[in-house]
Formats: structure tokens, C-alpha cells, sequence
């Protein structure tokens, strides 16, 4: 199993802070983003040469920081999503894999639960969610990726769920064994081959589709997949105005 971390995109909501980096290795709290990514990884004793990193903006700024990741390019980076860059990663994610996003901060605590869970398909699930979008009027309650679940169960994954019907935020880190991997790829390749173009999910189309379509495509095909939580040792930083609340999040965490 292999940490993989989706980091190919520019991060253009942060305006100046990524003319010369991509979004990852822009600071939060006195360290890149990226940084805090390892640590958590580590907790659950991934090391930096077990990182497959998906690269796309400022690539070389990347391999030169962090020489020990294993690169797999996003060609497409501009023009695709979140969904497809993993994807460009398909030979890594067969063993099973632990796949991240590249712009959050998060406590090493849930790597380690999800790589504990016995089930194929495990996402993280931040229950304290609602504190942050207090504050957060660039990136609104709307968008976030809001996972409905029954029990430990998940049974919904979209922006589109109200608010008050939500049991957490999925925050962007998953957990797939081999079996779970395959039965994710199959999915899209099948997807792949069949969609006409055009809108798909949420009126995305599946170019521009997120991770959570995928998975939302696999809850209504019968995959089982499950949560495990933290209560607020997540942040998202998609905006500079997240980074003035960083500090003031991550201290005020439970």
C-alpha cells in the first residue's frame, strides 16, 4: 500500500502565493502545506519514498524539494480534475493505496485509523465541519464535499446535501485495499468507455469530475464503504482568506 498525494493543480483561488509554487508547498502556519501532509502520512508510517506524487503546475519546483517521491505527470492538468489526476496514477493504486489531497492540513490520527479499517473503502470524515464555514465566505458550506452515513456506514457523498443532514465533511483522504482499488478503476474505465459527453455529476462533466462522483457512482452500484472521523483535526485551504483562519482552526481543533 502507497500514499498518494493528488497534486498536480496551480491553486489559482490563492492568487499570487502560486506564481512560482503549485498550492502544496504554499505556507500554512510557518510550513508548507505539503510538510504537514508527510507528517500525518508518517503517523502511520508511510515515508517520503513511499509517496507517489501526481504533478502537474511548477512540477519541477516539486522534484526538486522532495527528490525521494516517485512522479507520475498529469499532462492534462488544465483541463481535467481532481478524478483523472489520480487515475494517471492507476499502476500504484492496484496494491491498494491511501490517496490524498494536496491542499489540506490534518492530523495524523485518521491516516492511521483508515489504514487500520478492515474495509475495502474507507474515507476520512471531518464531524466537526460546520466550525470553519463561519468564517469562510470565498468558499460557502455549499461546496463542501458533505458525506451523509448511517452509523460508520457512509450512504452519501455530495456538495448538494444540506447542511443539516450531514454527519461530516469528507476530507479529501481515502483508503482503498486491492480489492476496493480494483473495483474503483473498473468503475471508471466502464464510465470512461460509455458516458456521451457532456454533464454529468452535479453538472460536471466526467473530465471535470471529482473524486466524490466517482464514489457516488459506487454507493448507487451497491459498493459498501465506511467513514472514520475526526473531530475537527482538518482544514482546507483553497483561499487566502483560509490561510488568515489557519491558525486560529487548527488551535481551536477538539
Amino acid at each position: 500500500m502507497r500514499p498518494v498525494i493528488i497534486g498536480a493543480g496551480r491553486g489559482s483561488r490563492l492568487g499570487p502565493e502560486t506564481d512560482r509554487v503549485p498550492k502544496t508547498l504554499v505556507p500554512v502556519m510557518g510550513r508548507p502545506m505539503l510538510d504537514w501532509i508527510l507528517d500525518a502520512l508518517g503517523e502511520a508510517g508511510f515515508t517520503r519514498r513511499d509517496v507517489v506524487f501526481i504533478s502537474g503546475y511548477a512540477e519541477a519546483v516539486v522534484r526538486e524539494r522532495y527528490p525521494e517521491f516517485t512522479f507520475v505527470r498529469n499532462e492534462n492538468w488544465e483541463r481535467n480534475n481532481i478524478l483523472h489526476s489520480l487515475l494517471c496514477a492507476r499502476e500504484h493504486l492496484t496494491g491498494g493505496f491511501v490517496s490524498t489531497y494536496a491542499d489540506i492540513v490534518y492530523e495524523g490520527a485518521v491516516v492511521r485509523q483508515l489504514v487500520a479499517s478492515p474495509h475495502d473503502i474507507v474515507l476520512g470524515c471531518d464531524t466537526a465541519w460546520r466550525r470553519r464555514y463561519t468564517v469562510r465566505s470565498e468558499h460557502p458550506e455549499t461546496d463542501a464535499e458533505k458525506l451523509r452515513a448511517a452509523g460508520e456506514r457512509v450512504i452519501e457523498l455530495g456538495r448538494t446535501i444540506a447542511s443539516d443532514e450531514a454527519q461530516g465533511e469528507f476530507i479529501g483522504v481515502m483508503k482503498q485495499s486491492p480489492a476496493g482499488a480494483a473495483r474503483f478503476i473498473e468503475a471508471f474505465d466502464a464510465l470512461a468507455e460509455t458516458l456521451p459527453a457532456g454533464p454529468w455529476r452535479e453538472g460536471r462533466s466526467f473530465e471535470k469530475a471529482y473524486l466524490i462522483d466517482l464514489l457516488q457512482h459506487l454507493l448507487e452500484r451497491g459498493e459498501a464503504m465506511f467513514r472514520e472521523d475526526t473531530a475537527g483535526g482538518y482544514m482546507e485551504i483553497d483561499t487566502r482568506q483560509d490561510l488568515a483562519h489557519a491558525a486560529q482552526w487548527w488551535s481551536s481543533r477538539t
